[in-house]
């Protein structure tokens, strides 16, 4: 199923923190948006006048199509533990759904969206825009060439320097509206893991904890804001941070190792709590490593291919262009994407069965994390969904 080549009608549901790459669609005409689907009073309001599109606004999903707004495709960025039963519900309708990542907070949940979209035959498209990221399409296409052999390990560090205001200050910090940060923020970097590796986890050992943002007694109810409220750059040392969420369960900082269906092991750490804000990789291969320093423009990719001690410069460098505006180039290739897969049924490098992988590794490795690290195996889709959506990583 496409949709014809024209100005395609939109429903946006979740006007919040993420609903600003509307824009994205919007840009050269493809997409007109004819609604706005969002509970809180105001948000859609707001969003329409910051991106300049004005809308009939709907407080649910059931209301909007019960309307005469006739959407051909929506948006769902509303928070996680909405996204199984928005895209379910509008998929069941013949909607096509662009939903934010992660797909869902539970594997059940995201089979249950996959079964959904094969059953129907509904175009479904999940939005892991760290595929058309600078730096992994670099290293993916260093990998395609041959230049560091087979790959057999993968390392990544993410160090999160604004975790307490992006993810402890509303409903990301419990663990009943997000399942936890290992899925929530984790789930983009392992789904790069797997894009890198060409293949999904099949079983995964978890650690970590709360070690940190649980010793602030300075805690607030932040519904009535958005982040931009309450985001604080100069706010240091984190312990120093204030208006935390009521309810926080979810781990600040945490690892899993993985054994990938391919043989790759692979390596995930994550902490909430750093001074600087960035990604770093490592692909070792049968012939050689490759690294990232810096993620964004004005970083580089750094190759090592003979014997050596150590060499800071690697024995190549390849620059990370574009993206001078954070992932906001990425984010225009994700969007433009799902576009030419709704206009032309063009084949997409984002994977509705690779984000489900990633959400059911993430979900196994936090498991594991709560049950003393015992080893988790990750579950396996039905052929048949697999068989659906062609995919691989």
């Amino acid at each position: 199923m496409t949709l014809s080549d024209h100005a395609i009608p939109l429903a946006v549901v979740g006007c919040g923190a993420r609903a600003g790459i509307t824009a994205h669609a919007l840009a050269g005409g493809r997409a007109q948006v004819v609604a706005y689907v969002d509970p809180a009073p105001g948000a859609a309001q707001r969003l329409a006048q910051r991106i300049g599109a004005p809308a009939p606004e709907f407080s649910s999903v059931t209301e909007l199509l019960g309307s005469a707004a006739a959407p051909e495709a929506a948006l769902v960025l509303s928070p996680d533990d909405t996204h199984a039963q928005v895209a379910t519900q509008l998929l069941e309708a013949g909607v096509a759904v662009y939903v934010e990542k992660p797909m869902t907070i539970s594997t059940e949940d995201a089979d249950a969206v996959l079964l959904t979209a094969a059953r129907t035959g509904t175009p479904l498209y999940v939005g892991h825009n760290m595929r058309h990221m600078a730096v992994v399409r670099t290293m993916r296409e260093i990998i395609a060439r041959g230049e560091i052999g087979q790959v057999k390990a993968i390392w990544c560090r993410h160090f999160v320097g604004h975790g307490g205001d992006f993810y402890f200050k509303d409903w990301h910090a419990d663990r009943s509206r997000s399942t936890g940060l290992l899925l929530q923020k984790g789930a983009h970097d392992l789904d790069v893991i797997h894009h890198l590796a060409g293949g999904y986890s099949t079983r995964v050992v978890g650690m970590g904890g709360l070690t940190l943002y649980d010793q602030i007694s300075d805690r607030r109810d932040n519904s009535d804001r958005t982040m931009p409220d309450w985001f604080d750059r100069d706010g240091w040392p984190p312990l120093s941070l204030r208006e935390l969420n009521p309810v926080i369960d979810v781990e600040d900082l945490s690892m899993v190792q993985m054994r990938l269906d391919n043989g790759v092991l692979a390596s995930y750490q994550q902490c909430h709590y750093t001074p600087d804000y960035w990604r770093n990789y490592t692909v070792i291969g049968t012939e050689g490593r490759i690294e990232n320093f810096g993620d964004g423009a004005g970083g580089v990719v750094r190759l090592w291919d003979h014997r050596c001690e150590y060499q800071a410069a690697g024995d190549r460098e390849f620059p990370i262009t574009g993206e001078s505006a954070g992932h906001g180039d990425a984010d225009q290739d994700t969007m433009t994407e799902f576009l030419d897969h709704l206009a032309h049924g063009s084949r997409t490098i984002t994977s509705p069965v690779a984000a489900r992988q990633a959400v059911a590794t993430a979900v196994a490795a936090t498991q594991s994390l709560r049950d003393g690290s015992q080893p988790r195996d990750v579950p396996a889709l039905p052929q048949h969904v697999v068989a659906h959506f062609g995919a691989r990583s």
